[in-house]
């Protein structure tokens, strides 16, 4: 029987952070990054990678690996593409910083279209958004990658084959 190598966090982590970052670019540059349905579909691709490579990982490991074990690997790769992710948005937003104020202005636009703010309240709210808006890209993406990450590590483990292996079928050597 063929042996298989498994497929650590880190790289898991990396193959699913390159998905998602290049989806992130398709939608701005597609003039999507406001559509709240595409983007959502970037905690999909997540949940369905973290699951595909925890099944792997099990697989790999001849399915002897438990709950815990399999949760550990799908959150430490949580944790590689998160960190990668923020990465790839904080470089982005410095290089194109008029994607921000598009945000901004689009943000701008929806506050007045509801119609029950004034100019100086929109104002004030937008400066407020301009002076938090690292720590809400990063804190942002942070919380719902990890709740995401969580939910894809604990699915994939639970549906994740484990065989129960008998110790005192096992052979010391």
């Amino acid at each position: 029987m063929e042996e298989r190598k498994p497929i650590s966090h880190l790289q898991a982590g990396l193959l699913i952070a390159a998905i998602l970052i290049v989806y992130s670019i398709a939608l701005n540059f597609l003039g999507q990054a406001a559509n709240q349905s595409l983007g959502s579909i970037s905690y999909l691709i997540m949940i369905v990678g973290i699951i595909i490579f925890v099944r792997m990982h099990g697989s790999a490991m001849n399915n002897s690996l438990s709950f815990g074990e399999l949760f550990a690997y799908g959150f430490k790769t949580t944790s590689v593409l998160t960190i990668l992710f923020i990465g790839f948005l904080i470089i982005f937003n410095v290089i194109f910083p008029e994607l921000k104020e598009q945000a901004f202005e689009m943000a701008r636009q929806k506050m007045e279209e509801a119609g029950n703010l004034s100019d100086d309240k929109i104002d004030q709210a937008l400066e407020i958004g301009k002076k938090f808006f690292w720590i809400g890209i990063v804190g942002g993406t942070l919380i719902f990658f990890v709740i995401i990450g969580a939910i894809g590590a604990a699915i994939g483990a639970a549906v994740t084959k484990k065989d129960q292996i008998n110790p005192l079928d096992q052979t010391i050597e």
